[in-house]
């Protein structure tokens, strides 16, 4: 799971109304009335923490005329709780699965002599080995532009904006206002 849905679901929990709307939902489907009722709260703030919620999939709704009835997504919640358990895990598993040998065929089979990538992989576990080794010539703990990034990967591949965007998805580096900085290979779907 990406590390932004991790901290997008984090941040919806971070809020003690919506804690207790999840806990009443726990129970069984509630409409918005009876949600306010129960909580001694307003509807339109009701209203704004489902809508917080809703964004990061946690709740599910079903209308039976003029009244909206919320549900716990049960799975959703599952999943994005355990997600921050599985991270270092991933990448644990993930790197003993490939050997050196087969690290240098992939990276001989994907790159030309001069360093370009000839394509990039569809088959993820490939896709991973080569992204790693894109990598290492970005610094830790440096802070670099969105120009910096596209740059430094124009010189492997054509399409840098998917490189860069599997940069992130596999998380070997974080984004925040077109600011990019490197995260702990702990944190990397692959090492």
């Amino acid at each position: 799971m990406q590390l932004n849905r991790i901290v997008e679901f984090h941040k919806a929990l971070g809020d003690l109304t919506r804690i207790r709307i999840i806990a009443l939902l726990q129970q069984g489907p509630l409409h918005g009335q009876a949600i306010a009722g129960k909580l001694s709260l307003k509807p339109p703030t009701i209203t704004h923490h489902m809508t917080k919620l809703r964004e990061v999939g946690l709740i599910k709704e079903r209308r039976d005329k003029n009244t909206i009835y919320f549900s716990l997504n049960q799975d959703v919640l599952e999943s994005c709780a355990n997600a921050i358990l599985t991270l270092g895990k991933e990448a644990k598993n993930m790197e003993m699965s490939v050997t050196e040998a087969e690290r240098a065929a992939i990276l001989s089979n994907f790159f030309t002599a001069d360093g370009t990538l000839k394509n990039i992989p569809a088959q993820r576990k490939k896709r991973l080995v080569v992204l790693s080794h894109i990598v290492k010539g970005l610094a830790f703990g440096k802070v670099y532009s969105e120009k910096e990034i596209s740059e430094y990967l124009r010189k492997f591949h054509p399409d840098y904006a998917t490189l860069r965007r599997e940069l992130i998805i596999h998380q070997f580096m974080y984004r925040k206002n077109s600011q990019y900085e490197m995260n702990p290979p702990e944190l990397w779907s692959f090492q």
